[in-house]
Parts: C-alpha cells; sequence; structure tokens
C-alpha cells in the first residue's frame, strides 16, 4: 500500500516513516512543510529507499495537497503534521491555530474529495482508504489526583492554545466522518520521548542543558505527572491503529509509565552520571526549579487497554529501558543534535506567559 504521511520529517512522524521502510513492504510519501521542527536529517537511513518520496508543502495548501493526492494514489493517510509544543502556544497561539485547524480542514476536505472520486474509478482501492488523524491525551485537560485514568470517552478539557487547537482537529476528523462518511479514525497518544526528539521538549532539553552544563529547569515543584511513551512503540502503535482499527473509533495510545516531571529529570541526572560523569559534582546539583507556566496540567494517564485488547498492541519499552536508550543515542549522535541547536532554537525559555 502506500502510505501518505504528513509531518513526516517531525520527531513522531520520523519514527513512523522510518518503522514503515524499515519493516513492511509498504510505499511512504512524506509530505512536510519543515518548519524549524521538521528535519530531513532524522530520515538520513531511509531517504535513498525506493519506496520513500518526500514532498515539501504546507498541508493548508489546498492546491499542492491536491495534486500530491492525484500524483501518489495514497491507500492510507497517517496526518501527523501539527504545532505541537505547549510553550510556543502561550507565544504565539495563532500559527497553531492556522495548522492544526486550518490546515486539517483543509486535508480532509482534499481526502474526502479524493476518496469520493475513488468510488467512482476504483471501488475496492475507495473501499480500503482510511485517514488517520493523530492526535494528545492533551485533549482531556488533566486529572484530579493520584488516581484514574483518560479513556477514549473522556470528555475534552483542553487547557492549552495547543491542546484546544488539537481537540478542535479532532472534532473536525470525527464530524467528517460521520457527516460525509469519509473512512476516519483517532489516536489520543502521551507523551513521547526518545531519539530524536526536537530539544525545546522536557527529556531532550534536560540532557543537552546537563551536557553543556546548563541549569536544569523544573517547572514549578516538579510534581506534574505524565504518561511517558518510547516514541517507537508510538510508531508501531499507529501503523497498527491505521492498518486494522475500526472506521470511526478512538484509540488510546500510552506507555504505562506515569512519571512526576522531577523524577525524570533526576533520572536523566543519574544516566549521565553514569555515562558521562562529571569530574567535579553531580547533575542533579544543576537542576533549578521555575517559575511554572500558566495553565500547566497536573496529571496526565492513558488507559491503552482498548488497543491493546482490539488490536493486539502493547509497549515493548519501559520507562528505564527507553530512557537509558534515549540517552545513549544523544550521547552517540552529537552531530545531530548540534545541527539542531545551531538553527532557531537555542535552548530558551518559551511560554512563560505575560
Amino acid at each position: 500500500m502506500t502510505f501518505l504521511v504528513t509531518g513526516g520529517a517531525g520527531f513522531i512522524g520520523s519514527a513512523v516513516v522510518r518503522e514503515l521502510i524499515a519493516n513492511s513492504d509498504h510505499r511512504v510519501i512524506n509530505v512536510d512543510k519543515l518548519t524549524y521542527a521538521g528535519n530531513l536529517e532524522s530520515l538520513a537511513d531511509v531517504s535513498e529507499d525506493p519506496r520513500y518520496t518526500f514532498e515539501q508543502h504546507d498541508i493548508g495548501d489546498a492546491g499542492a495537497m491536491k495534486q500530491v493526492f492525484e500524483k501518489h494514489q495514497p491507500d492510507i493517510v497517517m496526518h501527523l503534521a501539527a504545532e505541537s509544543h505547549v510553550d510556543r502556544s502561550i507565544d504565539g497561539p495563532a500559527d497553531f491555530i492556522q495548522t492544526n485547524i486550518v490546515g486539517t480542514s483543509v486535508l480532509l476536505e482534499i481526502a474526502r474529495h479524493y476518496w469520493k472520486n475513488l468510488q467512482e474509478t476504483d471501488p475496492s482501492k475507495a473501499a480500503g482508504f482510511r485517514f488517520h488523524h493523530i492526535s494528545t491525551d492533551e485533549v482531556y485537560g488533566d486529572l484530579d489526583g493520584p488516581e484514574g485514568l483518560f479513556t477514549e470517552t473522556t470528555p475534552y478539557a483542553p487547557s492549552s492554545p495547543y491542546s484546544a487547537s488539537k481537540a478542535s482537529s479532532d472534532h473536525l476528523v470525527r464530524a467528517w466522518q460521520r457527516t460525509f462518511g469519509l473512512p476516519t479514525l483517532v489516536t489520543n497518544c502521551s507523551n513521547n520521548y526518545g531519539p530524536y526528539h526536537f530539544p525545546e521538549k522536557l527529556i531532550p532539553l534536560v540532557l543537552l542543558n546537563g551536557l553543556a552544563g546548563k541549569p536544569l529547569p523544573v517547572y514549578g515543584d516538579g510534581q506534574q505527572i505524565r504518561d511517558w511513551l518510547y516514541v517507537e512503540d508510538h510508531a508501531r502503535a499507529l501503523i497498527k491503529a491505521a492498518s486494522e482499527g475500526v472506521i470511526g473509533e478512538t484509540y488510546n495510545i500510552g506507555g504505562h509509565n506515569e512519571k512526576a516531571n522531577l523524577e525524570v529529570v533526576e533520572t536523566i541526572c543519574d544516566l549521565l552520571q553514569e555515562q558521562r560523569p562529571l569530574e567535579e559534582g553531580h547533575y542533579r546539583d544543576l537542576i533549578t526549579f521555575v517559575k511554572d507556566r500558566p495553565g500547566h496540567d497536573l496529571r496526565y494517564a492513558i488507559d491503552a487497554g482498548k488497543i491493546e485488547r482490539e488490536l493486539g498492541w502493547r509497549p515493548e519499552e519501559t520507562f528505564e529501558t527507553g530512557l537509558r536508550k534515549t540517552v545513549q543515542w544523544y550521547l552517540a549522535n552529537e552531530k545531530w543534535w548540534k545541527r539542531v541547536q545551531d538553527g532557531s532554537y537555542q535552548g530558551q525559555r518559551l511560554g512563560a506567559g505575560a
């Protein structure tokens, strides 16, 4: 089959592309605008494969996307292209509305007309067509207290411009399925981590700040809890959902790894101290508590039972094995992250609010 992956040069998207090329016979069309977080170097291992094609376009460009659909005739669309960083959404929400809401609506319309045409020209291909929208657990808001989990029926209560824009796009995808019959499905994931992660997010930021001897910023008291999912586990889950999931359904994807942010930072410090020890002191000495960001959700936790029961997916990595692999990857791939750091992001604080 032909998979059209939007945002395939991003963190999760590139993991999906690498997984498809490495472990399937499918063709992959990667559509990415190449904003600050898009990095083709994350795809160096697959870039010369004859089953891989890159198209640089904005998903909000209807003309360009129509040409991509007509040229490549996809069987499955995996829509990952999105502005994704909460702190950036606080500093500049307009980009999130444009890409995540308007861009998704444009893509849905292109996909709908493409699918309707297939119904007339190639009914068997039309019958197998799917539009898979990849979203986040942040659309659910946060959980009160240490108990309870997000399920596929948890009401939406987004807290940030980012999560609100993703919630909006989720609603659009479901509306196109209910109103127009477009064969869509949605997945909502917990926090991802792993190789090739853009260093504005917590784990790579702490890693690289630590290696540079810089302060390791922890918001508030560091007790915000996240469910951590290794990105390669997520990629496998996404491909399974896109290929085998039931049209109209939602699947939550989580790693079964609830950790407080402070514990995550301390674990990174311990791994760095083990693998690249400081001559004096400990990486934990660099931990610095900073003012919390506005609207910071306290706890996210995913109930991934549905995708486990119905599609047979389970994460292969524990938090301990995944984080160790992540630290080792950053230590071994200094060239990749130094080139990223030479670009538009230098580790500065984002999203502090007015």
